[in-house]
């Protein structure tokens, strides 16, 4: 059976935490979400679970690191074009999130950065399959 990684990030506004992820494209799957959390699924892979700071605390015993203090983590997201990685940063961006750099453009590899409105990094990128 593939393994399938579930992500869980925390939030302090579920709504509008809700409104971001479903502007980038990912579907909400409300068979695991609760007012105080939200499933997102990325792929059939990943998916990224929100939960608010009070019921993050409640399902990790060590203290919350807010992402808008440090980093703990980046997710790169893999993306089938350099297209996909613009279009990702710019609904990112239009729904709330901040870019983090300008495009790195290496000629086999594309990417982009952007945190979401908590500080969570993310990191679309897209690599040239005949270079690998």
């Amino acid at each position: 059976m593939p393994r399938t990684i579930f992500i869980t990030l925390p939030v302090t506004e579920m709504p509008r935490a809700r409104a971001f992820y479903a502007a980038l494209g990912f579907s909400p799957n409300e068979a695991f979400s609760s007012p105080n959390s939200a499933c997102f699924i990325v792929s059939d892979a990943i998916s990224l679970m929100l939960a608010t700071h009070e019921q993050f605390r409640q399902i990790s015993p060590k203290p919350l690191i807010l992402p808008t203090e440090g980093a703990t983590c980046l997710f790169a997201l893999s993306c089938d074009s350099r297209g996909e990685v613009d279009a990702m940063t710019t609904a990112a961006i239009a729904a709330g999130g901040k870019s983090l750099h300008d495009p790195e453009d290496h000629g086999f590899m594309y990417s982009r950065a952007f945190e979401d409105p908590d500080g969570n990094g993310f990191g679309p990128m897209w690599m040239d399959p005949t270079a690998v």
